[in-house]
């Protein structure tokens, strides 16, 4: 009975967790080709775990596995991905229907550009301070 009931849950689990990894895959390409993460010599997969987590702090749900919580990974991946569409204005225009309007569209796209921003100015200070402790 135990192990019928870790497999149900395991089998609830595993489609959250690849939400969330879809978005921190978003962010990682991102990142892997921003110029700013190279100059200052950042990580961009701590980044990428930074702003997750910094995002998912002004998500809608309680929780990480809430069905709110997953549709806003899954939104938040599709806005990340935007440039990348095959029609951007269907997309867009599927992204103000999904996040409900456009003015929840760009609270989402400014949670995003202001978790990335405290993300990268707590990764330049960090990598400033190792440099200095190096000296």
């Amino acid at each position: 009975m135990k192990k019928i009931l870790l497999i149900s849950i395991a089998a609830l689990l595993l489609p959250g967790c690849a939400d969330k990894n879809q978005y921190e895959q978003a962010i990682l390409e991102q990142l892997q080709l921003d110029k700013d993460i190279k100059d200052y010599k950042a990580s961009p997969e701590r980044m990428a775990k930074c702003v997750v987590d910094s995002t998912s702090n002004h998500m809608p749900g309680v929780f990480g596995l809430d069905p709110t919580r997953l549709t806003a990974y899954r939104n938040y991946t599709k806005m990340l991905t935007l440039s990348s569409s095959k029609d951007p204005k269907k997309t867009l225009e599927e992204l103000r229907t999904d996040f409900g309007s456009p003015k929840e569209l760009a609270e989402a796209h400014t949670n995003y550009t202001e978790s990335l921003m405290e993300c990268m100015s707590a990764s330049i200070a960090e990598s400033e301070d190792e440099a200095k402790a190096e000296k």
